[in-house]
Order: structure tokens, then C-alpha cells, then sequence
């Protein structure tokens, strides 16, 4: 790429650790677009040595030194796109929403990176093509940047306009003005698979399905999915869970991460895990002005001839500058009932730091009584702090008509919340930066009859000599068949070399529904050459008395080869003794049109649903995906 004649960028202004301080290195950058594209270019100055670890797409890339362009396509001053590469060319992107009080790491898009070491540090360029994102078409139109970077030795992490809030506000990025761009050049994307299966015991298998994605507009584009693909994603990894409420899972289907940040609720209306064996999906995502609408439909087979229908409708206006008010709908209809809910949220900012959120839902199916949910939280937010107090009330029977197409996993309940967190910056003496967190929850049914009050308290303690710590404290009371009174005390221990590799050890011991218990954990991760790396971690249970056998041993294992950062080997191992669980993943992984086309060689041993019995034979996948 030619640079000469780009419109260029520096000083860059500390987020952390000295928020608004100039940043102690130089970083320069290069900007131009076209028709199709997007070009980025970094000059990054530093004389101390590089960092660059991470070769996992979507891997926490600050851990490294990197760099990240944030733009806002619609300059709505709310929502975005952050793309990042670090020193090795690795990517990680993802989408913005609600001016960074959201973002949904786990949206991916094809575009095109490249880093290398320099004589006065390192540089890198990245090219994004426009079709891969919705945006603000026409001539002479703005649109909000900022660009950022990390540097790990020192754990700066700075940007060019600031000082930021929140490392993700929107609303204080810079201006790109004059920007003449035509609608989408590429307005179809098609993506299919095929699959092919070898299983002991079982007859050979094969099947086939597609994503697709046609762009309206520049801001608006529909979704479709025909039998969307789960056989090689890797196994949801076993927890240890010492509460009696269900555990959230990762969403990992494509045809769901699109959008997924517009339909997150802190009453949680929509679990797209609830939507399980897909024939068919649609989607409509899009911005028009103020207005943003979500719209979902699905099919799945809950049984053998009982197909389920499922639509999901969110639609969005922003207002006051910042905020935003919304109306969503969520059903399920099955065997001719209908179960889900209507609800209203809004996120609202009074000012740069002080805001407030709420929300209302109606619950319909078995039960019009006890179907009403709503809660309101007050929030101040800084770049070093928060606060916030929240009030909630939830009937009796909100989960058992919701919890077809939401999660909720305790209803029946007026509670209050309020939660503490600070953060100093110290940078002298042994003391690199303290934390501390302070949770308080007190909860009554609806009849006034107390069920729960949880007390947290937690202090982390990073040094100079990159050794951390942290220790922590949980006092509880639960009513369920009768009164329990819970309690637990941890410390944890650990060293990270600011590249990559890792180690953490840590001990909580304390009561648990009337049983002592001891959770020992462990992690480590290791660089064993500059293309394998490994992780494993540990947790030990062990429960006094133990009647149904709850103690367990948990291993989990990865290890990652990259012989390219588009070809690579991955492997993943899990045990959980207390279910006799043993699992095996071995993926051989092409991508030859990043980041969808690829050619996938797999094995599986054990794969099992989350918290069951391992009960998979040897079986070998060969998947195909490409792009057109």
C-alpha cells in the first residue's frame, strides 16, 4: 500500500495507567479509503523489546502490543466497530454498542492484516472492506474514529482522542469528515458447508447448510441460515458450580452472533441457547436515523414432530444525545401455546459519568399471575470506579412462562443490588495497582418472606514485579427447603511475564448448603515455541459430608500450533470426574478464505452436553466452508 498523500494522526493520550497523561511513546497514523475499502497504518515507536504472543483469532489482544482502530459508520455516537492486530498480525474485532457500555467480541468479519518489526519498533496495516459492516453512505459524510494502542511492558494503553471514559466510548471519538463512499460494492455474501461424519457404532453421516447475508441498504441487512452447523465447535467446559441456579453458556453459532449486542437484556428475555436443533433461520438487522430494529425467526426441533417456531423483534430510538429507549418481543409457539414476553427498556445518561438503565416485562403462556418483571439501576461510572444501586421485582411465575425462549434463573423475588468497584493506579514502591470490589444483594418473595442476603467483598493487588494476588470473602444466607447459612474465603496467587505466559494458584474454603467444602484451582499457560502454546487449568472439590458424590476432579487442556495464523492445529481436553466425563477435540483447521472459508479435519471422543456423562465413541468430521 501506497501511503504518500494519507491524512495522518499522533499524540496519542493515556486511557491507563495516568489517564489524560501524553503517552510515552510515539505512535503514528496513516489513513485513506476508497470505494471498497478502508486503509489504517501504524508506526509505533518504542526502543524497549516487542511483545507478541498471541496467534488465536479473537484472542485478548492487549495482552500483546497492538493497535485498534474504532470507527463509528452511522456517527451515531453510540455504536461501532473496533478492529485490532498486534505485533504478529493476529486479529481480533468485534462490535460496540450502548457507547461502549456493551460490545460483543464475538463477531467476526473478513478483512486483511499485517505487522512487522521495524528498527524504531513495529508497524502494521490493516485494510477493512466496507461491505463487511454497515455504515453511512453518500458524499460528505462523517463518521466518528479513534485509534488506540497497547503497550505491555508498561501496561499503557492509549488513544488519539481523549481522555476517554471507557476505552469503547464512542461519543468521544474523533471525526472523519469528508468521507464519499458508494453503498455496499459486494451486497451478497453466501456462506456454505458440508460435513461428512464417521462414528463407532453408528452409520456414516452427512449433511449440508448455509448462512447467507444480502445488504438493503448500507445500514440494513437480512440474515438466513438452513441447518446451522454445531458438530465442530468445541465442547462447552465444565464448571464447577457450588449455587443451585443454572449456568449461562457462550452462544457459538454464526447465523446468532449476528446482532447479538442489540438483543442484551439484563433481564435476560432472549437465551438463544434455548433455540437448539435449527432447520431454518431469518434475521433483519438495521439503522435508519434514531431507529435500529432486530428481528429473529427460527425453527428448531424440540422433538421428533414437534417443531417449535421462535421470533425475536427489537426495535430501538435513540434519544437525549447518549440514550436510548427500546420495546422488545420475544415468543415461542409450540404444540399451538404460545410462551414468551413483551418488555421496554432504556439506557439513560444524564451525564459523562452518571446514567441510569431500567426495564419492564410482561410474561405471557401458562400463567397470567405473577408475570410481571421490571428492575431500575442508577450507575456512576469513571474511568477508575463504579457505583451503582439497583431495585427489582420479579413474580413467582416469570421463568416458567420466559424460560422457553429467555433465562431466568430465579424469579419470585423483590431484591435490592448495589456494587462498588475502584481502582488505583499506585506505581511505586512494590505496588503496581489495587482493586476492590464490594457486592451487596438482599432478596424477599413476594409474599415478604426473606430468601436471600450475599455480602462480596474482594481486594486484587497487581505488583511491580508482576506478581499479583487477590483475596476474597462471601457471606450468605439462602432460603430454599429450609435456612442455609453459606460462606466462603479465597486467596489466589499468581505471576504473569506480560507475555503471555502465565501462572495462578488459589484456594476457598467455607460451608455450602450444609457441607464443608475446599475448591482448589490452578491455571497456567506456557509459550513452548513462538508458533505452540498451551493452557491448563484445574479445580479440585471436595464436599464434607458428600452424599450424591459432588466432589470432583476438573482438567481442562488446550494446545494450539499455528503453522500459519490461517493454519492450525488445536487441541482440547476436559475431565470431570464427579460425571465421568472425558473429553477429546482435535481440529486441524485451513482457513483459506479468512475468516469463514475453511477446511476443517476433526476427532471427537466423549462430547456430551454441558454437565453430562461422556458418551460420544471415536469420531472423525471433515467440514468445508467457503465464501461467495
Amino acid at each position: 500500500m501506497e501511503w504518500g498523500g494519507a491524512a495522518g494522526v499522533t499524540e496519542f493520550i493515556q486511557y491507563e495507567p495516568r489517564r489524560g497523561d501524553r503517552s510515552d511513546v510515539r505512535t503514528e497514523v496513516l489513513l485513506q479509503h476508497d470505494a471498497g475499502r478502508l486503509y489504517v497504518a501504524f508506526r509505533a515507536w518504542d526502543a524497549e523489546p516487542i511483545t507478541g504472543q498471541l496467534t488465536q483469532r479473537d484472542a485478548d489482544l492487549f495482552r500483546d502490543d497492538a493497535v485498534v482502530v474504532v470507527i463509528d459508520t452511522t456517527f451515531d455516537r453510540r455504536s461501532g466497530y473496533y478492529f485490532i492486530t498486534n505485533a504478529l498480525g493476529t486479529q481480533a474485532d468485534g462490535r460496540i454498542a450502548d457507547d461502549g457500555r456493551s460490545s460483543d467480541g464475538s463477531w467476526d468479519a473478513p478483512w486483511q492484516s499485517a505487522a512487522r518489526r521495524t528498527d524504531y519498533g513495529w508497524s502494521a496495516e490493516l485494510s477493512i472492506p466496507l461491505s463487511s459492516i454497515r455504515y453511512s453512505a453518500g458524499e460528505d459524510r462523517t463518521w466518528g474514529i479513534n485509534f488506540g494502542r497497547s503497550r505491555r511492558r508498561t501496561l499503557e494503553l492509549s488513544f488519539w482522542s481523549g481522555p476517554l471514559d471507557h476505552q469503547w466510548r464512542v461519543s468521544q471519538a474523533g471525526r472523519l469528515r469528508g468521507v464519499t463512499v458508494p453503498p455496499p460494492l459486494d451486497r451478497i455474501q453466501v456462506v456454505p458447508f458440508g460435513l461428512t461424519r464417521l462414528q463407532d457404532g453408528v452409520s456414516p453421516h452427512g449433511e449440508a447448510g448455509i448462512d447467507a447475508r444480502y445488504a438493503l441498504t448500507p445500514t440494513t441487512a437480512v440474515y438466513g441460515t438452513l441447518f446451522p452447523d454445531f458438530a465442530t465447535i468445541e465442547a462447552d467446559q465444565e464448571q464447577v458450580n457450588l449455587t443451585r441456579f443454572e449456568l449461562s453458556l457462550r452462544e457459538k453459532r454464526q447465523f446468532f452472533l449476528e446482532g447479538q449486542e442489540q438483543f442484551n437484556q439484563r433481564i435476560r428475555t432472549f437465551y438463544s441457547r434455548r433455540i437448539a436443533d435449527i432447520t431454518a433461520g431469518g434475521q433483519l438487522l438495521g439503522k435508519q436515523g434514531p431507529w435500529t430494529v432486530g428481528l429473529i425467526f427460527a425453527r428448531s426441533e424440540v422433538s421428533e414432530s414437534r417443531p417449535a417456531g421462535y421470533t425475536v423483534t427489537r426495535l430501538q430510538r435513540d434519544v437525549f444525545g447518549r440514550s436510548n429507549i427500546a420495546v422488545m418481543g420475544t415468543n415461542r409457539r409450540l404444540d399451538g401455546v404460545d410462551e414468551g414476553s413483551l418488555s421496554a427498556d432504556a439506557n439513560l445518561y444524564f451525564s459523562r459519568t452518571f446514567s441510569m438503565t431500567a426495564q419492564f416485562v410482561r410474561t405471557h403462556g401458562h400463567y397470567g399471575r405473577g408475570a410481571i418483571a421490571y428492575f431500575l439501576r442508577p450507575s456512576y461510572d469513571s474511568p477508575t470506579g463504579h457505583f451503582h444501586v439497583r431495585y427489582g421485582s420479579m413474580g413467582d411465575r416469570v421463568g416458567d412462562n420466559l424460560n422457553s425462549t429467555g433465562q431466568i434463573v430465579d424469579d419470585d423475588r423483590r431484591d435490592i443490588d448495589s456494587h462498588v468497584t475502584k481502582i488505583l493506579w499506585i506505581r511505586s514502591g512494590a505496588f503496581e495497582q489495587l482493586r476492590h470490589d464490594s457486592n451487596y444483594n438482599i432478596y424477599w418473595g413476594q409474599t415478604g418472606v426473606l430468601r436471600s442476603w450475599k455480602v462480596d467483598e474482594a481486594l486484587d493487588v497487581e505488583f511491580r514485579n508482576r506478581m499479583s494476588a487477590s483475596v476474597s470473602w462471601t457471606e450468605e444466607f439462602k432460603l430454599f427447603e429450609k435456612e442455609f447459612r453459606n460462606r466462603r474465603a479465597g486467596v489466589e496467587i499468581g505471576y504473569n511475564t506480560r507475555e503471555y505466559e502465565s501462572v495462578r494458584t488459589g484456594v476457598e474454603v467455607g460451608r455450602n448448603f450444609d457441607a464443608d467444602f475446599v475448591l482448589w484451582t490452578a491455571s497456567a499457560r506456557r509459550k513452548i515455541t513462538p508458533e505452540l502454546s498451551g493452557e491448563y487449568s484445574l479445580q479440585r472439590l471436595v464436599l464434607d459430608p458428600d452424599p450424591v458424590q459432588g466432589g470432583t476432579w476438573i482438567h481442562v487442556l488446550r494446545a494450539d500450533q499455528f503453522f500459519t495464523k490461517d493454519l492450525f492445529l488445536r487441541v482440547f481436553f476436559q475431565t470431570n470426574t464427579a460425571i465421568d466425563r472425558n473429553n477429546l477435540q482435535a481440529v486441524f483447521v485451513y482457513r483459506y478464505l479468512p475468516p469463514f472459508g475453511t477446511i476443517q479435519v476433526a476427532y471427537q471422543r466423549g462430547t456430551a452436553a454441558f454437565g453430562q456423562r461422556s458418551t460420544q465413541g471415536d469420531t472423525l468430521f471433515l467440514k468445508a466452508t467457503t465464501v461467495f
